[in-house]
């Protein structure tokens, strides 16, 4: 259904299609997400099984699933070494088809009714009577040259797709992509947590593997700065524009010289304290967005999210088992050491999100509308929906406008979910200023640049992807 989603009154129904048609078609700008670049590295990669593809590395999914008793490890989901994963897959998928009216009104629903429809061209509903025929249909066509990762990219129309890659990563799978003549855009993204976060599990190994890939020996606060701008320089000669940052707070502060390199050597010791990491992320963010004023990468802030909330599922499965949790973020005061030395700069970017919708209004909006600095980042995760992203539209632009908005990204590990994605967003716009227009503070022409700028304009400006 062509206008699936949009109101059901005509006049706006009639506005939101003629918005949408004049985008529908437009290229994909994904620079933001979690796709493996190894998949663009193999020109004859395959997905594996359907519950390869779709099931196992889709938080959305198994988190629904566990919330209503079922064992992650029955999704086939490995836990840590010592212990194996079933391997049957129809198995699986019969369970999850068993289960799905738990998605009902979801997101996660919409995406794989969508995706099933618009990538796999697979029509049936998905339950317990269908399960297996959707199975053979997909298996079928993941065996197929034209549902290789490549021909998908170029089916999806994706003009650029980033990855998100470790600080210390050599980037092998991009030097491979960019080796092989291959016309698709594919870029890392610079991502240093689990070199910033002092507490982060395995932090001193990730110390004397940042020395190994960087040639700096890190042994002080100096020689590690000199060794994460070395790595920042070899992530943009490999196509890099931006950097992306998670904390579970908005804390800033800029630490002297000294101070950092005393909590820097109690880390080096083992010694560092829970207060000694809090203040040296904060300070961090600083200096990630000092070497942004240098260097120019776009620096992205993800705020907001209690990691691995269940220590129980954490022990077994390890991180990013669908257990992170939203908190209370604030801004307006945690991020003012980094605003008062870097706010007022207009050559460059740093785009914010946030899982607390109640700072959208009263600190995000009014933040971004006022500092040159800042931009805002789409919905993100839980609000990652038809009703987030329109809460997210009615509560920041009278404050901000659409042009201090970093456009959408789909932040997803989820490959063939991309253009699911990118045609919710598109649809929400449409129907968003649909509503505008008919209530008379919008005209057509400012409706039809406006639809433009939120589909595609917006994320090639605030990623550097013209360049």
């Amino acid at each position: 259904m062509r206008n699936r989603y949009f109101s059901h009154d005509s006049a706006h129904n009639r506005a939101a299609m003629a918005l949408y048609e004049s985008v529908a078609d437009l290229p994909l700008v994904c620079p933001h997400g979690h796709v493996d670049a190894q998949i663009f590295a193999d020109p004859d990669y395959q997905f594996g099984s359907p519950v390869d593809l779709l099931i196992i590395p889709d938080h959305y999914i198994f988190r629904m699933l566990y919330s209503q008793g079922v064992a992650l490890h029955d999704l086939g989901i490995a836990p840590l070494p010592g212990e194996s994963a079933p391997q049957d897959h129809r198995a699986i998928w019969q369970r999850v088809c068993d289960n799905w009216h738990l998605f009902r009104a979801t997101p996660t629903g919409i995406w794989l009714r969508d995706e099933l429809a618009d990538v796999f061209d697979i029509k049936l509903k998905l339950n317990s009577v269908n399960a297996m025929a959707i199975y053979d249909a997909i298996e079928d066509k993941l065996g197929s040259p034209a549902f290789r990762p490549r021909a998908l990219y170029e089916r999806f129309n994706i003009e650029a797709l980033a990855t998100t890659d470790a600080a210390a990563d050599t980037l092998e799978q991009h030097q491979a992509i960019r080796a092989s003549g291959w016309g698709g855009r594919v870029i890392p993204t610079f991502r240093p947590d689990a070199l910033v976060n002092i507490d982060a599990p395995g932090w001193r190994e990730n110390i004397n593997r940042l020395s190994e890939v960087s040639g700096v020996i890190v042994t002080d606060y100096g020689s590690y700065i000199q060794a994460l701008e070395q790595r920042r320089e070899f992530f943009k000669t490999m196509g890099a524009t931006a950097t992306d940052h998670a904390a579970l707070t908005a804390w800033t502060e800029a630490l002297s010289d000294a101070g950092a390199e005393a909590i820097f050597q109690r880390a080096l010791s083992g010694g560092a304290t829970a207060k000694d990491a809090a203040r040296f992320t904060g300070h961090m963010l600083v200096e990630m967005a000092r070497m942004s004023s240098e260097d120019g990468l776009v620096m992205q802030l993800h705020i907001g999210s209690w990691r691995n909330h269940n220590p129980q599922l954490y022990a077994r499965y390890g991180r990013d088992m669908g257990a992170d949790i939203p908190i209370r973020s604030e801004f307006t005061k945690n991020l003012k050491a980094l605003l008062d030395r870097f706010g007022n700069r207009r050559d460059m970017t740093l785009v914010l999100f946030n899982l607390d919708e109640t700072t959208y209004s009263r600190e995000l909006a009014p933040l971004a509308g006022h500092y040159p600095l800042l931009r805002l980042g789409p919905p993100w995760w839980f609000f990652d929906s038809w009703l987030g992203m329109k809460r997210f539209l009615d509560d920041v632009v009278e404050t901000a406008g659409i042009y201090n908005l970093a456009g959408f990204n789909d932040d997803t590990r989820a490959y063939p979910s991309i253009p699911s994605r990118h045609d919710v967003w598109r649809r929400v716009c449409a129907d968003w200023l649909a509503g505008q227009l008919l209530r008379g503070f919008i005209d057509d022409e400012d409706a039809f640049e406006m639809i433009r700028a939120l589909a595609y304009d917006l994320a090639k400006q605030t990623y550097r992807l013209d360049d």
